[in-house]
């Protein structure tokens, strides 16, 4: 499998909209954990493809930006504005259950878009598992025989 990284730029809007205190489902925190444990430590880029979304992970939270939007200057450098931020809490009681999380909304009107990211979250896991999975499978060998039936 080939590696290699990709450089972006993004700006967190200098004042927030809102912010609410809620939790994550267990298996997409844990997900999100094994996804970041596997970067050892580096962001990783999640595409939410039936938003138009990507998720950046870091060890500090999960932002969102919108693919078709939002895109910024500043000093000479451009960059897509932070719309949505999931600030979870360390320590979870168990792996079953749900994880408090802090959403930090940058943006008026994303409450709707807050709760189908919950809900495509976990799609967009699972698609990037899958994916990876594949490529790491090592290449396999065919051999193909022909059959011949034992005669008595």
């Amino acid at each position: 499998m080939s590696s290699y990284f990709i450089r972006e730029v993004f700006f967190r809007p200098d004042t927030e909209y809102a912010r609410e205190l809620t939790t994550i489902p267990a298996p997409i925190h844990n997900a999100l954990r094994r996804l970041l444990k596997q970067a050892r430590g580096s962001s990783v880029f999640i595409p939410i493809r039936s938003m138009q979304y990507l998720a950046v992970l870091d060890t500090e939270e999960l932002i969102f930006v919108d693919a078709l939007g939002g895109y910024a200057y500043h000093n000479g450098e451009g960059g897509r504005l932070i719309r949505l931020a999931w600030r979870p809490f360390v320590g979870q009681a168990s792996l079953c259950d749900p994880v408090s999380c802090e959403m930090v909304y940058y943006f008026k009107d994303l409450k709707d878009i807050q709760r189908r990211l919950l809900s495509e979250i976990g799609l967009a896991l699972d698609r990037l598992r899958l994916k990876q999975t594949i490529e790491e499978r090592p290449r396999a060998t065919v051999r193909i025989l022909p059959f011949k039936p034992r005669r008595d």
